[in-house]
């Protein structure tokens, strides 16, 4: 499936939402939402490259001979925490708040790094596209770590908060490496629309999307409804992503001084 619909809240424990080994369109990742009891406990060690990203709550990241408190009250006003570890690390995660929701990422990397926390202010926030296509697809957009300062992560993560009633990820643009999309809404009874190609799907909370085989992905949210999406993408080996291809026949709206209708 390249929608995967969450009609109900998620349940306390981890829900695995993609898996590495799946036969069909495969992004070579795990991917899944833990959701924490007060003062429940989650551990883990394996052979894999892991990301934990706080989405709202509060909980205690444990690694490493390190130990940090991580509070998030929501995920459409605040950056996130991420911790990032390397195969083999152990990494402990307490639930100090009823209800917080951590991302989980995982894939293959045998490379060895050291593990790190990133704070909500090491977190690169941007406002893209602003003074350009009348406003339209102004959107903030957080990169947590990608090539330039992770290049021995197999990953790139970060987070977009699309504004109501606007585009995000436009123009339309493509890669070859697989990519995953998580989706909140703010109120979380909003939806929006992602573009897979030449599919449209319609999105609401807590749905995931998974984008393969170089397909466009702009997005848009209805009037009224902030959109967030996760965004995390999986370097194909001996080639990383770096930058998108965007398509040529829609770059000129990006133009500081496009002349767009009605004032054309």
């Amino acid at each position: 499936m390249i929608q995967i619909r969450q009609s109900k809240p998620f349940p306390f424990g981890y829900t695995p939402i993609t898996t590495i080994d799946e036969v069909q369109h495969n992004t070579n990742m795990d991917f899944g939402i833990l959701k924490f009891k007060k003062d429940g406990i989650e551990k883990n060690k394996e052979q894999k490259e892991r990301a934990y990203l706080l989405i709202q709550g509060e909980v205690i990241f444990q690694w490493s001979n390190q130990s940090q408190v991580a509070k998030r009250e929501n995920c459409f006003d605040e950056d996130p925490w991420v911790l990032h570890v390397p195969q083999n690390v152990e990494v402990t995660i307490t639930g100090i708040k009823e209800g917080s929701e951590i991302a989980v990422i995982k894939t293959t990397n045998s490379k060895e790094f050291s593990a790190k926390l990133y704070t909500p202010q090491e977190v690169r926030s941007e406002q893209r596209g602003k003074g350009t296509m009348k406003e339209t697809s102004t959107r903030t957009v957080r990169t947590v770590f990608d090539y330039s300062n992770a290049p021995y992560s197999n990953l790139v993560l970060g987070e977009v908060i699309d504004h109501p009633g606007k585009w995000s990820s436009y123009p339309p643009h493509y890669h070859p490496q697989p990519e995953i999309y998580f989706y909140k809404f703010y109120p979380d009874n909003g939806y929006g629309f992602a573009e897979l190609g030449e599919e449209v799907l319609k999105v609401k909370n807590n749905d995931t999307v998974k984008i393969l085989n170089n397909a466009t992905h702009p997005q848009t949210t209805a009037p009224g409804y902030a959109m967030y999406y996760l965004w995390v993408i999986r370097h194909i080996d001996g080639n990383p992503y770096i930058t998108p291809t965007f398509v040529p026949e829609h770059l000129w709206v990006t133009q500081p001084d496009a002349k767009i209708w009605p004032d054309k």
